[in-house]
């Protein structure tokens, strides 16, 4: 489904290199040392990073030069992009319309999205009134009504403790299955690729190296991945 073909950044002495697919519907964690590059290959795809050679194909079409909106992915960040002077519910809404101009079948949607990510009730909090693992999930919840084919998170959960981080990552998982997507997910620990990965980039000396199947490489990880597992 997605294609990253001959792919070069360069973001002034750094380059990172890049030729790699990820099928629709795997669920692939990003790993590798800090300052590899990670974000720097979640951005290039959503378009926030140009490339100085290769394409990014998606579906069939080249998104190489098509801005981040226009895209089809949907993208978390560690801090999850809520607006703190709007709703929970407003702020999923923004992932149907940026205008929040809502027609009732809309606003249906919300209220499921917000249903189905344990956030009944919580429709008219704003960020301020939600907890760390709240916010988590009403930012999950918008890139639900998306309905996107690729799901794109930049170590979303790293700042919750383990346990809720394990329940976020679960709840991805059935986002993504409920919506179809392929997911892609920076993150720095390797009990996040074993709960949550079916394959996995390993992104080190300047290459993000071809998706591998979790287990497998966790088990019998190459010199470079064991230096990084420590």
């Amino acid at each position: 489904m997605l294609y990253l073909n001959d792919v070069l950044i360069e973001l002034g002495d750094f380059s990172l290199r890049a030729d790699l697919s990820v099928p629709a519907g795997r669920k692939v964690a990003i790993i590798g040392p800090s300052g590899a590059g990670k974000s720097t290959l979640v951005g290039a795809v959503a378009g926030f990073v140009p490339l100085a050679r290769g394409t990014v194909t998606m579906q069939g079409k080249d998104m190489t030069h098509v801005a981040p909106d226009k895209r089809g992915m949907a993208m978390l960040f560690q801090d999850g992009n809520l607006f703190p002077h709007l709703t929970a519910a407003q702020n999923v809404g923004l992932g149907l319309r940026p205008a929040l101009r809502l027609t009732a079948e809309e606003q249906g949607q919300v209220r499921d999205a917000l249903t189905r990510v344990g956030l009944a009730g919580f429709e008219d909090r704003t960020p301020a009134n939600l907890s760390g693992g709240q916010q988590s999930r009403a930012a999950l919840a918008r890139m639900l009504v998306q309905g996107k084919p690729l799901m794109l998170l930049d170590e979303p959960f790293a700042a919750l403790g383990p346990a809720l981080r394990d329940e976020m990552l679960d709840l991805v998982g059935t986002v993504a299955a409920d919506t179809g997507a392929a997911v892609m997910m920076v993150t720095h620990a390797p009990q996040d690729v074993r709960r949550f990965a079916d394959d996995v980039i390993f992104v080190e000396g300047g290459m993000a190296h071809a998706p591998q199947a979790a287990g497998a490489l966790m088990d019998n990880p190459p010199p470079a991945l064991r230096a990084y597992l420590g």
